[in-house]
């Protein structure tokens, strides 16, 4: 039995698949997954259409979901240890809350919507769940954001962008 215990229907993820498709940012996700493998995700995923000015989640803020950037952009603020705001921007074809999704830690900065957003998110058990019907789909979509975790901790302009 393969079929997620949380709905039984597949939203089209057409627009995030072509996202990551045709992102240049430097921390972009790579595509890790096959069309079928997409569609059998879909059912983990929320949808959230987010306008511009909301706030996302809060520096310090304790959930682990994970949320996929189909459109728009979001920025990153965070006070360093001599109070100093700092700033990173992560557009569509990417991801945030993945320091916190991996660590089990409070969320490192503040990631508010620049522009209007659609995103996907991944609530933690959602993604126990996928880990168990579906693993290597859930192995496919870790390493892809594992990457991108890599790549802004180890650019120190995108560091800010770990959230």
């Amino acid at each position: 039995m393969n079929a997620p215990l949380f709905s039984s229907s597949h939203i089209d993820l057409t627009g995030l698949i072509d996202a990551i498709a045709r992102t240049t940012a430097g921390d972009g996700l790579t595509n890790p997954l096959s069309r079928p493998q997409w569609d059998a995700l879909s059912s983990y995923l929320l949808p959230m259409d987010l306008p511009g000015g909301q706030v996302l989640f809060h520096q310090g803020s304790t959930d682990r979901t994970l949320y996929l950037v189909e459109s728009g952009s979001l920025s990153v603020h965070t006070l360093d240890e001599k109070e100093r705001l700092r700033l990173a921007i992560v557009s569509a074809g990417s991801v945030v809350g993945e320091a916190g999704f991996f660590s089990h830690r409070p969320r490192s900065a503040t990631v508010q919507v620049s522009a209007p957003c659609k995103l996907w998110s991944l609530p933690a058990m959602r993604f126990t769940e996928l880990a168990n019907r579906q693993p290597a789909i859930a192995l496919g979509l870790i390493m892809a954001v594992s990457a991108v975790l890599a790549k802004r901790l180890g650019h120190r302009r995108l560091r800010t962008a770990a959230t």
